[in-house]
């Protein structure tokens, strides 16, 4: 039994060091710091808003994990900003090795709807902490579950030059306190128009559920660049109430050149 013990508690503390890093590991090297992309946002012929999305310059340490900072920052212009004020802000800190978040901030002014909230993730024990201005609310979620942001990075992640047309991307992600189903179709590749040039991209499709704002399952179009980057440099929303583009006009601190042609 002497000889037994000391054995087993050697295999205790090396299982303990084992498990308590036992989030999932992703090479990707389509972004890093100081990423920074900008958009025009179009309603019909009008010229509506404005969206910056960033990457932070440092990386942050959250649930004591090294984190990338990912900014969205969204607000109307020009007449759209005196009919309907737009100002929101949507922040990810996505782990840097498993690329799932591990806080996510919302700050939404839209007219005079207001809303802020922090989502804490835990990905050993998968729960998720919402913070708001109601209280604090815990829930069940699954492994390696996104939020709205990190789930667009991770999908750059993805080896998309071996996809085929048809091919499916499922995940699951968390927002407004639910847990959802992702599933976003690869739709091959096309060279598309862009305020930064005409940019050959992968065209992905996802499955939007049954809503009053989309214009039916496949209403929605997302064209990630056919590089290294896999940035998005064009969205496509066939709303009930109009079309909707979101256009890449100026992009800087990528790792790689941007695949653009003539056509």
């Amino acid at each position: 039994m002497r000889k037994i013990l000391p054995v087993i508690l050697i295999l205790l503390i090396v299982w303990g060091f084992v498990t308590k890093d036992s989030l999932r590991r992703i090479e990707q090297d389509s972004f890093s710091t100081g990423e920074v992309l900008r958009y025009k946002v179009h309603y019909g012929l009008i010229n509506a808003a404005e969206a910056v999305i960033e990457v932070g310059p440092e990386i942050q340490r959250i649930n004591n994990r090294p984190c990338y900072k990912a900014n969205v920052f969204g607000k109307t212009i020009g007449s759209f900003d005196y009919f309907l004020r737009i100002r929101d802000t949507w922040r990810s800190y996505i782990d840097t090795s498993a690329i799932v978040p591990q806080l996510f901030h919302r700050n939404i002014e839209e007219g005079k709807y207001r809303k802020k909230e922090n989502v804490t993730f835990d990905h050993y024990r998968n729960i998720v902490t919402v913070e708001d201005k109601k209280g604090t609310d815990t829930y069940k979620v699954p492994a390696n579950v996104q939020d709205i942001v990190s789930g667009f990075y991770y999908l750059r992640t993805l080896p998309l030059e071996r996809y085929k047309i048809g091919d499916v991307i499922r995940l699951q992600g968390f927002f407004d306190d639910e847990v959802f189903d992702f599933t976003v179709v690869f739709r091959g590749r096309e060279t598309v128009e862009t305020k930064a040039g005409n940019i050959r991209a992968f065209k992905l499709v996802p499955k939007m559920p049954k809503n009053k704002l989309f214009s039916g399952e496949d209403a929605v179009s997302v064209y990630l660049s056919d590089d290294k980057n896999k940035i998005p440099v064009l969205i496509q929303a066939e709303m009930f109430v109009g079309a909707v583009k979101i256009n890449l006009y100026k992009s800087s601190g990528l790792k790689y050149k941007l695949n653009t042609e003539k056509i």
